[in-house]
């Protein structure tokens, strides 16, 4: 069945694997995207499905309630992405990652949308106090994006039953290749500065627990979900990800020197990171049977191999999300200081 699919936050690290996964099922897409990392990450779906792919350039906290006009379902991606650039300005954070999320929540279902999927986090279980989590285990989390992510999964499931199906999917570590790349993830970064430096520091001793998944697992789960009967996901959590990609962060950075022998560990005594959890899949697997999850080693062998061929500049800024967030506001604040009549050049 084809449908109208908006995607907030469509043209970052999991949405633009995701939106041509979509568009290659046959879905219209809707992209909405303040677009800070540009567009080229959905250029070839865009000239492979031009008819299909639509791009709004909006902020969701102040996004028009007509761009929902035709949607079917709704997946929300949107929000600052990690927990360094979550805390450069507290209250933006919150203002986006926590109401601009539930603006687009309250919109989606206000203008008839029939589906909804919020990108939750298993960052929300924090510093687990046991390990093999599932969905009903307690919630414990330590960051702002965390807290923001848990608080948004209530305001969904409180629209349970007001005629739109909600689901939350709490994605493990994300890692692997990506057209709009990410190196402040711990498999992407940690093979990159192998590579680049010979060397990868680890902190707090190692022995936190970590989830992870292939960015392209994501997309396809999320594909996959929206094929499942409603009373299977309606109100319902999952947690995205595989048992075996359960990983302590020192065991993760062996891998990487498997990969990589002449690489240098460096162990670092203390850890501002409190995360460490492990964490079990099979309510997805059971709903989805079937499903073969990539292993942490083959997004190793992907990166490398990509930064190796040269086709991955691990110096471009933009798969650096703080480094860039703070290279757009310097860039914002030189505008403002020699603008003149909203122009730079006369």
């Amino acid at each position: 069945m084809s449908l109208t699919i908006l995607v907030t936050g469509g043209a970052g690290y999991i949405g633009s694997s995701l939106v041509p996964v979509l568009l290659e099922a046959g879905h219209r897409v809707i992209v909405v995207d303040r677009f800070y990392f540009g567009r080229e990450s959905l250029a070839e779906a865009g000239r492979l499905h031009p008819r299909d792919l639509t791009l709004v350039q909006a902020d969701v906290r102040n996004l028009e309630p007509s761009v929902f006009d035709g949607v079917d379902a709704a997946i929300d991606l949107s929000g600052i992405s990690n927990d360094p650039s979550c805390e450069i300005d507290p209250e933006l954070t919150r203002d986006i990652n926590l109401r601009g999320n539930q603006r687009v929540m309250q919109m989606a279902l206000a203008q008839g949308v029939k589906r909804y999927i919020y990108a939750s986090s298993c960052s929300v279980y924090g510093h687990g106090d046991q390990t093999g989590l599932v969905e009903t285990s307690k919630l414990n989390p330590v960051s702002l994006y965390a807290k923001c992510k848990a608080q948004c999964e209530a305001s969904l499931f409180e629209m349970k039953g007001k005629g739109m199906i909600v689901t939350a999917l709490r994605f493990a570590t994300v890692f692997g290749l990506s057209r709009r790349m990410r190196f402040d993830l711990a498999v992407n970064v940690m093979t990159k500065n192998a590579y680049t430096l010979g060397k990868i520091t680890v902190d707090g001793g190692g022995k936190q627990w970590r989830p992870f998944v292939h960015v392209a697992d994501v997309s396809e789960t999320i594909r996959n979900v929206f094929e499942l009967p409603s009373e299977v996901i309606d109100g319902e959590v999952f947690n995205v990800g595989h048992e075996a990609n359960n990983i302590r962060v020192l065991n993760l950075a062996y891998r990487v020197r498997d990969a990589l022998p002449n690489t240098q560990i460096v162990m670092s005594p203390t850890d501002p990171d409190l995360r460490d959890y492990n964490v079990r899949f099979d309510k997805l697997h059971d709903a989805l049977p079937g499903l073969a999850f990539r292993t942490v080693d083959f997004g190793i062998q992907e990166v490398l191999g990509a930064l190796k061929s040269g086709d991955l500049d691990p110096d471009d800024r933009r798969w650096y999300t703080l480094k860039h967030y703070h290279f757009l506001a310097e860039v914002e604040k030189a505008y403002r200081d020699i603008q003149i009549g909203g122009r730079i050049l006369a």
